[in-house]
């Protein structure tokens, strides 16, 4: 298969989607002409034309608000929102409409619409540019959260979110963008790496919303992860000698719950790793879930590794970062628990 960059992949995935599908409409802000500011919908204008992939204005409410009434229409509307960071003037319309069209409407209606954003941090974007919203989204009945990790499940991934009837939050770690990542700092993985991570199958496939992945087998703890944090879960385990099973969860919502609960049941043993800050961030549902499905299995206490209570520290921002010296703490911590 041949080897793409997760910007390629995401690409090749709206490309797979529109060639198959002429409902499916791609727009957002420099997503026409321009290819977008991460390049991920480069040459599809030319390709499919302006009244299928287009540039919008500057206002996400409106981005947002659009798709919804194009897809009660019976269109397939995929947008970009051009950083995560962006999204909270669009926040009402994905709560207060996408979310629950379906319902008012007693199935009358659905809104197959796929938003788009580029999340997290990494590259050096400073405040506005480099938040984690995931559990934003997470909270909101009737919306489906996805953020892969690897090129694959990034083309597979977007292709089920655009088939999906429902509304999906669609999550891309830029960190992750342009290779592999082995886990400290920015340093990309030279060659690629030995999971051939940037293998694309070409032409297309789904990956199911709802499935997660065990990217690291082990018996001593799990580590639950998803996007830029798996890498330095694995780099983690990997420094310290300790046998963990690394899972990525690819979607918040639906989550694989069944994986989860079956590792940690094996393991006796958890630690929860994600960018945005600690506290009410997606870890907290997850160590819930853990605590309430695998209470007398557990043999210590869940922890949570995450980013800071403050805001985006731009001067600090590899130190706000779980690294693998923190994840690695705290797997020997809960092993020594």
């Amino acid at each position: 298969m041949p080897r793409k960059t997760m910007i390629e992949a995401i690409r090749d995935g709206l490309d797979v989607s529109m060639g198959r599908d002429n409902k499916v409409i791609v727009y957002g802000e420099d997503v026409g002409f321009f290819g977008g500011v991460f390049r991920a919908t480069q040459g599809l204008q030319a390709k499919y034309g302006r009244s299928r992939c287009f540039d919008a204005p500057i206002n996400e409410s409106g981005i947002v608000g659009s798709a919804i009434g194009m897809a009660a229409y019976g269109l397939k509307p995929c947008v970009e929102i051009q950083f995560a960071d962006y999204m909270y003037p669009a926040y009402d319309q994905l709560t207060q409409e996408a979310a629950r069209l379906r319902y008012r409407s007693n199935g009358d209606f659905t809104c197959p619409i796929v938003v788009r954003m580029p999340t997290g941090g990494g590259i050096f974007g400073g405040q506005t540019h480099s938040q984690s919203p995931e559990a934003l989204f997470t909270h909101v009945s009737g919306l489906k959260t996805v953020v892969p990790s690897n090129p694959h499940d990034a083309k597979g991934l977007l292709i089920a979110a655009i088939e999906d009837p429902d509304p999906v939050i669609f999550l891309e770690p830029k960190r992750l963008y342009n290779g592999p990542f082995d886990g400290h700092h920015d340093r990309p993985v030279t060659p690629w790496s030995k999971h051939e991570l940037g293998e694309v199958a070409d032409g297309h496939y789904t990956i199911p919303l709802g499935k997660a992945a065990i990217r690291r087998q082990g018996s001593a703890v799990t580590v639950l992860a998803y996007g830029t944090m798996v890498y330095v879960a694995q780099a983690a385990a990997a420094e310290t000698g300790i046998d963990a099973e690394v899972i990525d969860l690819r979607t918040l919502l639906p989550l694989d719950l069944d994986t989860i609960v079956a590792s940690v049941k094996k393991t006796g043993r958890c630690v929860v790793v994600h960018e945005a800050t600690l506290t009410s961030g997606f870890g907290a549902e997850l160590v819930s879930l853990v605590q309430e499905n695998c209470f007398y299995h557990l043999e210590a206490p869940v922890a949570r590794v995450a980013g800071w209570d403050t805001p985006y520290p731009h001067a600090q921002e590899w130190d706000y970062f779980p690294g693998p010296a923190r994840v690695g703490r705290a797997l020997i911590e809960t092993l020594d628990a």
